[in-house]
Parts: structure tokens; sequence; C-alpha cells
């Protein structure tokens, strides 16, 4: 695999505005809501801070998680009510739904299955808001996809415990209109198995509708748009791997991400990790791949890499943009607001 200089390449070697959160608290992911930006921070803290988008002051902070906040996210629909909400949910089994005007959680779930709480280390909400999904850890012989109808949040509505046999890491639903289906739930676990399901099937043996067995543990994972718009699937795991899958996830390649790298008199840039995947909007619909992944560096600089083609594995990565000297160490999230200021790219990292 190879690495090309677009011919549009910019680099940045100075942050516009920056933040720090406080006390010894590193970021773990961050989201665009209305007018703040949200990240959730580590232990001990695991809160999660809000920050104004035009100029990084902190506004406020809720108190988050008892425990690690395993993931954080703004969903475009909730409950039937269009309107960026975020959520979240950790390893004390808990979904949150959090309302920013008053800086408390409006919606909670818990994670229940077999009467045990189970630690949840992935969520996501339906696009018309009116299923969550939620994945758990392995606790004994079972991890399980938890599904609750948010009107009547009290219990999960069913449980799914043969999917998969370990730590489930991810959950995406699909939000496309390209499948007569509603509710397709992407999952991915440490079981290297990646999973479509029917999120409104109650009976477990007929939900499931693909299945990749990539025989790695599956890190993240994501939806991308593949060709004439119909869905793919993107998928990274904990050995720095990166693979693409068809809408039946059929593997289109898998490579090291590691791998694409530019060595030349003016630039040098080597991937070490990457830190995750965007959907721009900004990239036309004529092609097949509408995603924008960024990759890290140990010095904690940060590259913008795409690719013009999710079919073919031949064609060469693109180097877009790099952010250098911003971070001096592991970044483990970047979020790209293309509503911001007018319809601007703002990159946000995170340390």
């Amino acid at each position: 695999m190879s690495l090309s200089e677009s011919p549009h390449f910019t680099t940045t070697s100075k942050p516009i505005k920056s933040a720090s959160l406080p006390g010894d608290a590193y970021v773990l992911s961050l989201a665009a809501i209305q007018s703040c930006y949200a990240a959730s921070s580590s232990a001990p803290s695991n809160t999660i801070h809000f920050y104004d988008k035009s100029n990084l002051r902190p506004v406020s902070q809720v108190a988050g998680h008892d425990e690690a906040i395993t993931t954080m996210r703004a969903v475009p629909n909730f409950a039937g009510v269009s309107k960026e909400t975020l959520v979240s949910c950790g390893k004390d089994g808990l979904v949150k739904v959090w309302d920013e005007r008053t800086g408390s959680a409006s919606v909670q779930m818990q994670g229940l299955a077999a009467g045990r709480k189970r630690a949840l280390l992935s969520c996501d909400v339906s696009a018309n808001g009116m299923t969550v999904a939620a994945g758990t850890d392995l606790q004994g012989d079972d991890a399980s996809l938890l599904y609750w109808d948010p009107r009547n949040p009290a219990a999960p509505l069913r449980v799914h415990s043969y999917t998969h046999s370990d730590d489930i890491t991810a959950v995406h639903f699909l939000r496309s209109s390209s499948t007569p289906l509603r509710n397709v739930l992407l999952s991915v676990s440490t079981d290297g198995l990646i999973s479509t399901s029917n999120a409104d099937e109650a009976d477990e043996d007929e939900a499931g509708l693909h299945v990749g067995n990539w025989g790695c543990s599956v890190a993240q994972a994501g939806w991308v748009r593949g060709r004439s718009g119909s869905p793919g699937v993107w998928a990274s795991s904990d050995m720095e791997t990166f693979s693409a899958w068809s809408g039946e996830l059929d593997m289109v390649y898998d490579v090291d991400i590691r791998q694409p790298s530019i060595h030349g008199q003016d630039l040098t840039w080597v991937t070490d990790y990457l830190i995750g995947c965007h959907n721009s909007s900004a990239i036309p619909p004529s092609r097949d791949n509408d995603l924008c992944v960024f990759a890290g560096s140990n010095e904690g600089d940060i590259a913008l890499v795409t690719r013009p083609t999710l079919s073919d594995a031949s064609v060469p990565w693109t180097l877009e943009r790099l952010w250098t000297n911003a971070h001096v160490g592991v970044v483990r999230s970047a979020l790209w607001d293309e509503e911001s200021v007018g319809g601007a790219c703002s990159y946000v990292p995170a340390e």
C-alpha cells in the first residue's frame, strides 16, 4: 500500500484554540452538540466537560458515570425528537441521555442481562431515535446486545446473547435509507466477528443478517458509503490493522494502517496508530467511499488520510492534512465538526 501527498495538502503547526481538562484526567472521546463540544474524561473523575465551540472556554460539566466512560456520542434524534442529543455509557452498567440545560441525565437505562448488571462498552441510538442499543462485556460465557425503547427505559426491550462470544467493543446503527430494514445494527467484538442484525427482530436466530470473521480482536468499526450508495463497513483491530467490508460482510481488503507512509525531502509521515474515522458530507456522492481516516504518531501529531474508492485495494491512500505540535502523547479522539463556523471544518483532537 502506498501513500501520496494530496495536491491540496496543508499542514498546521499551531492550534487555533486549546483547552485542558482539570486534574490528571485525559480526554477519552469528543462530541458536538448545539453550541458546545463535549469531552469525556478518564478516571478518576469520569466526568463530561462542555466547552464553547467558538473559543473552547469551559461552559459546564456533569458527573458522568460512577465508573469508566466507554462511549460518548451525539445522536441526531432521540425518542422521536429531532435534536442533537448527547448519549454515553459506562462500566457502571448505565446508558445516560444528557440534558445540557439542566446538567443532568434526562433518561437512564441500566444494562441488565439474566438478572445481572453488566458493564456497557458501547452504545448507539437508531436513526429514528426509537431504539437504543448497547454492547456488554463478557461475563461467564455471555456477551450481550441490549435493546431499549427509550420511552420505557426501566428494562431492556430484548437481550441477544449469542451474536458475540466476547466483549462487544462497538455498535452503530445504519443511518442510510438504502436498505428496506429500518434498524440495522453493526456490532463488533474482541471475538473477531463483525455482525449486522435487525434490531427490530425479537428472535435472535432471525435477527442476524450477516457475519464476517476477521480472526482478530476488533476495536473500532463503522459504516461507510459503498458503491451506488449501498453501505459498507470499516473496522480496525487492536494490532493497528484496518479492513473494509461489503454490506454483506465480505472482506474487501485488510491492511496494516502503519504501512502507507511518505518519506520525502520536504515531508515525512509514518502512521503509528489509528485514531478514528469520520464520514464526510463534503465527499461527493460519485465516490464510493465517504470515509476520512484520522491517524496519529507517537509524538502526538495527527494526519487526515483518504482513499477515493472502497472497492479497489490497489488504489493509493492520500495524505490530505497534518496537524503538528499540538499534543505530546497518544491522541485518543478526533472530531471533525463540519457544521461549525458556517460550514467550515473544525478539528478537535484530544490527548
